[in-house]
């Protein structure tokens, strides 16, 4: 939904990467099932926009043009839109072990590339008159896996990419952007290497004679289409986990020239003080399917963890220390049971937001619910995304 009436505030959704759902006739079940009561419950008096998460059988479908039809007179008849697409998770992202293949494939992989090529065409298709779209993917790859080889094929697919969305503008007026969202344990992971990278990669000379190859566009042309079309995704967990600070973290893409194509709103568990009884509370927290990489904070020195479980495994050495772990809690608490959550990071871009807007899209992911303990999960789903919209909204004063 757009937050005011000028459009400054930008628009605000959820992304529905909560509800389980792969193959097209599961996400559109989803949809029925949750929209309507979400919307009567935050703007019953004004169209909604949907963050949509289409996996790639998903997405395959909706290549019928019969099929994106209908789902374009659903969203009408329902006073919905959607305006961006979460292309990060390829495949399973409920329900089984997903951990480090939510990176998989990555960008170095034709299949990322066609796929995110796809989801282009089908949000270019799906956008209001007026309205840019985004989607958001994978920071390039899981930073394990990041060689020279591989980080070379990844800048030269995010440019093909990039050639593609300035093709699509041309051909139906519609701009789409890709946001790569750095994340922990990733190729993209702090903010001072998301600049790097944009910086050696895709915003430099060499990037822009590649773009002009691929393009016919003049050495201009070719450089503004990059910085149009591949931009960044700021996830406000991700960033509270890395430590990052707010201003200086907003300040430093913005300086760079890089684009906030979409501005996730999100919370991490925090442990303020590592103590006895930590693992103890945390042991409910290390469930299976995703990765919860941790990041320690003790007398100065930053200690990464790819995952809960191995943090746990050290916490002997860890007394004293503040972990911040990538697990996203309800955004509308500011304390658990036993922790604290990094609410406080994401008031403080929320307000960096309402001062000088961030992005035009703004779009809260809590994944978790399914897997959050069971004392965190009683209230139905729609209600609880409901509630974070709103908390949003009172925070923005809309």
């Amino acid at each position: 939904m757009q937050l005011a009436a000028d459009g400054r505030a930008g628009q605000l959704t959820y992304c529905t990467n909560i509800h389980a759902a792969e193959a097209w006739p599961d996400v559109i079940a989803g949809l029925r099932e949750h929209l309507a009561p979400i919307k009567a419950a935050v703007a019953p008096d004004r169209p909604f926009g949907v963050g949509l998460r289409l996996a790639a059988a998903a997405s395959r479908t909706l290549e019928d043009p019969d099929e994106l039809g209908r789902f374009r007179d659903f969203l009408d008849a329902a006073g919905c839109y959607v305006f961006t697409i979460n292309g990060f998770p390829y495949g399973t992202f409920h329900g089984q072990t997903v951990k480090e293949g939510a990176y998989r494939p990555d960008w170095s992989e034709p299949d990322r590339l066609l796929y995110t090529n796809t989801l282009a065409d089908q949000l270019a298709a799906l956008l209001p008159d007026g309205m840019d779209g985004s989607v958001s993917t994978v920071p390039g790859t899981f930073k394990a896996w990041a060689d020279a080889d591989r980080v070379a094929a990844i800048a030269d697919n995010l440019i093909r990419h990039a050639s593609y969305l300035a093709a699509l503008r041309q051909r139906t007026g519609k701009t789409v952007t890709l946001a790569l969202e750095p994340e922990p344990a990733c190729l993209l992971e702090t903010i001072e290497e998301t600049v790097a990278f944009f910086e050696s990669r895709l915003f430099s000379e060499a990037a822009t004679a590649r773009m002009s190859a691929l393009t016919g566009l003049s050495s201009g042309d070719a450089a503004a289409a990059l910085r149009r079309h591949l931009g960044v995704c700021y996830d406000v967990c991700h960033a509270a986990v890395e430590f990052e600070d707010p201003v200086d973290s907003v300040a430093a893409l913005r300086r760079a020239g890089i684009g906030i194509f979409k501005l996730q709103l999100s919370a991490a568990l925090r442990v303020p003080e590592v103590a006895a009884g930590t693992a103890e509370h945390l042991r409910s927290f290390a469930e299976p399917v995703y990765l919860h990489q941790t990041i320690q904070k003790r007398d100065g020195a930053v200690t990464r963890f790819t995952d809960l479980p191995d943090a746990l495994a050290a916490i002997d050495s860890a007394t004293g220390g503040e972990w911040r772990i990538h697990y996203h809690v309800p955004i509308f608490l500011e304390r658990m049971r036993d922790f604290d959550t990094t609410q406080a990071f994401l008031r403080e871009i929320l307000s960096l937001h309402a001062a000088d807007p961030i992005s035009d899209h703004l779009e809260v992911e809590t994944y978790t619910w399914d897997v959050l303990p069971e004392r965190y999960r009683g209230v139905p789903v729609s209600e609880a995304i409901a509630r974070e919209l709103n908390w949003v909204k009172d925070q923005l004063r809309q």
